[in-house]
């Protein structure tokens, strides 16, 4: 039974010499020096900004794409003890000595050198020469412009890391499939790819791009399978299910999971809640939650609320009246009702009041038990400390002429009767007898006369405002539901208690008072997922000309460079610039690849078959992944309406490399028939090769920033005219 201690144990491995060296040679090229320099680099003032959020835990919404990148990079920050005590403000402001730099850096820099043993891997499992697949990661390792954007606390490393992985994985997956499909390596491989792709997608939506390619070439195999008749029914089932587990539910799934993650740390109000509904806001600690806590749920004949309106651009504002009347006539000369005005107010006040009163009754206090005013329901606005009742009518509002205007009525003792009749309808019901709830409810005031809806006005949305008689508050118009349904038109009570005083002046002292009662109003994790994610997707910046922005077209051959940093005495800066041979012989491989491959088509189309049938497959298959990756990465950043920088082209420019030695081979091996041929090939290889290392030894000083050069030096280093090197005066 103790037979097995008579033999030592013993356990064998085999280590990848290649692997190891290239990994030590990427974490030497990407983490050597990475505190230097310790100042904030270009766009680490934007996502410097977000790590300190983190870091005290306030809420934050970047348009720019969801969070898991941000997280990474906060994470750098919690391992380095950062307190999230820094003013990200300017480029070049030197760091305190609270900033743990080096830990910020770091998650970047490590993705950035982990990519070069993830190429040498990708151009194996495509099955190609490990001196192909070594040529691959030298390429990676000594591109200037990865090297760059991999030493400063920015995503697009992070992001590259994520897509080769995620590319990595799947032909493993394929490979392992060919002779032990379900197995645990087989499982993993599989589903690694689809946490790789959720995790690309999760640092930036450009990792959509590789995860749609990847869905594409999974597609396409599970195709071929299907007319595989050595699979049965079942077998092919199966096949389709797990595929369907691994590349889409796990992705949504860990989605999901980022964006938990993300609300469970940020639970603390911040300067971005206010283009969050009332209910978001209500949810966080501080802020807004601070004064609607314990507010009634269900508001009633006698609730004393105030309405902010939901669209909230191009900001929040509250329903708002004050003693001021419309001028009897407008600049252009058109007359008005003059009757008291009401406006959207952007901040909060107690003219934004406002009393929900039964038509049939005068009392304007709860009563006990309360009515709660539910769906269908007709009300009247009365304006708490004017006591004005909300009206609208047939006169045409001051910048919206061909909407109604909105008033508070005064009874001049003419011909213009009081319209003040509304019906409520609440817009996410459940059902046609929900009851108006604080916060939680969306509503929009029909009015009962004119079928007119209370909206917030287009001119609102433009951010145009009332002349110096409204002071400069937001317009507020009826408008007519056929003109359409829009957000405008949408209300939400965000500040409500049950009135208690029937007398004004008591009601005044009411009004200006805090509410406290007990109930509360929590959303759930996929209402504020729902909320958050379309405001990320809907919310835009305005995107402003910036001096190193340039065009898709700039890319391909380098002509646009960005200065990260310059010294503030020195001569010493960092630029995002490539190595120029790579990139030129990027855009020659690519060239070769398309004119080789229309060559063999129409050579094949012919019943000609210039090379083997195996190496015809090769050359598609690899073609598919790096001249399919290049292009997805891309050609979408023609259709985009944004600025637009060079380290946009990095994940496409990742895939061109990688084409570059899958060229050469091919070249090698089937158009260099002789053994002449051959060597010569091979020694131009080199030294094109020694041309790349010295284009990587010339920009390094732009590179890592050290050591500084004179200004002669910098000079001789702008090899092309478009090219933004900085001189210093002397």
């Amino acid at each position: 039974m103790l037979g097995f201690l008579k033999k030592p144990i013993v356990v064998t491995t085999e280590i990848n010499v290649n692997l190891v060296a290239l990994t030590v040679l990427g974490l030497i090229s990407r983490l050597w020096g990475l505190s230097y320099p310790r100042a904030v680099v270009f766009d680490e003032v934007y996502y410097g900004q977000f790590v300190s959020l983190y870091m005290k835990r306030i809420f934050f919404v970047d348009d720019s794409g969801p969070p898991f990148g941000h997280m990474l990079l906060a994470l750098g920050g919690y391992l380095g003890g950062f307190d999230g005590n820094f003013l990200w403000n300017r480029i070049g402001a030197e760091y305190s000595t609270n900033v743990p730099v080096w830990y910020l850096r770091l998650l970047p820099a490590l993705a950035g050198a982990l990519c070069v043993p993830l190429a040498y891997q990708i151009l194996a499992e495509l099955q190609f020469s490990h001196c192909a697949a070594l040529g691959a990661a030298l390429l990676i390792l000594l591109e200037n412009s990865l090297i760059t954007q991999s030493r400063f606390m920015l995503l697009e490393s992070i992001l590259i890391f994520f897509i080769l992985l995620a590319v990595l994985s799947y032909l493993k997956f394929y490979n392992v499939q060919r002779h032990s499909s379900f197995s645990g390596s087989w499982w993993f491989w599989l589903l690694l790819t689809g946490v790789a792709c959720s995790c690309a997608v999760g640092v930036k939506y450009m990792g959509l791009f590789t995860y749609v390619l990847l869905l594409a070439v999974a597609g396409l195999h599970f195709w071929h399978m299907i007319g595989d008749q050595s699979f049965s029914n079942v077998s092919l089932l199966c096949h389709f299910l797990a595929r369907g587990l691994a590349l889409i539910i796990l992705p949504m799934a860990m989605y999901l999971s980022f964006f938990y993650v993300h609300l469970t740390l940020l639970y603390r109000s911040g300067p971005h809640d206010q283009i969050m509904t009332s209910a978001f806001q209500a949810s966080l600690e501080g802020g807004l939650a601070r004064i609607t806590q314990g507010q009634p749920l269900e508001v009633a004949y006698g609730s004393q609320i105030t309405l902010r309106n939901v669209l909230g651009k191009p900001m929040q504002c509250w329903l708002h009246s004050h003693t001021n009347t419309y001028p009897i006539r407008y600049e252009n000369g058109r007359g008005s009702s003059h009757q008291q005005q009401v406006t959207c107010y952007p901040f909060k006040d107690v003219n934004n009041w406002w009393i929900v009163k039964d038509p049939g009754l005068q009392q304007l206090v709860v009563s006990n038990p309360p009515r709660p005013v539910r769906h269908g329901h007709i009300v009247q606005l009365v304006h708490g400390i004017t006591t004005r009742y909300l009206n609208t009518h047939d006169v045409a509002a001051p910048l919206s002429p061909h909407s109604q205007e909105v008033s508070c009525y005064i009874d001049y003792n003419i011909s213009m009767p009081a319209q003040n009749l509304w019906r409520v309808e609440i817009v996410n019901r459940e059902s046609d007898t929900d009851v108006w709830k604080t916060i939680l409810s969306e509503v929009r005031f029909v009015h009962v006369n004119t079928s007119a809806v209370l909206k917030a006005s287009g001119f609102m949305l433009s951010g145009a405002s009332l002349p110096e008689w409204g002071y400069r508050q937001l317009e507020v118009v009826g408008e007519k539901l056929s003109k359409g349904f829009h957000q405008s038109m949408v209300w939400n009570v965000e500040e409500h208690r049950y009135g208690k005083s029937q007398e004004q002046k008591e009601r005044e002292v009411e009004l200006h008072s805090p509410t406290q009662m007990d109930i509360s109003k929590n959303l759930s994790f996929m209402a504020k997922f729902t909320e958050l994610q379309w405001k990320i997707l809907t919310l835009k910046t305005e995107d402003a000309e910036h001096k190193y922005s340039s065009s898709a077209l700039d890319w391909i051959t380098m002509d646009t460079n960005i200065a990260y940093w310059l010294h503030p005495t020195s001569g010493a800066q960092i630029h995002l610039l490539g190595n120029v041979v790579t990139w030129t012989s990027a855009n020659l491989a690519a060239l070769a690849y398309v004119c080789l491959s229309l060559w063999y088509l129409v050579r094949r189309r012919r019943k000609i078959y210039d090379i083997p049938e195996g190496a015809w497959q090769l050359w598609v298959s690899a073609g598919g992944i790096c001249v399919g990756g290049w292009a997805v990465n891309y050609l979408p950043f023609f259709l985009m309406e944004k600025t637009l920088f060079l380290y946009h082209y990095l994940p496409a420019l990742t895939f061109h490399i990688l084409l570059i030695p899958i060229v050469l081979q091919h070249l090698c091996d089937h158009l260099c028939r002789s053994v002449l041929l051959k060597s010569m090939f091979r020694a131009l290889v080199v030294a094109w090769f020694s041309s790349v290392y010295f284009a990587y030894c010339t920009f390094s000083p732009l590179t890592y920033g050290q050591p500084a050069l004179a200004v002669a030096q910098l000079k001789d280093l702008r090899w092309k005219e478009s090219w933004n090197i900085l001189l210093r005066k002397q």
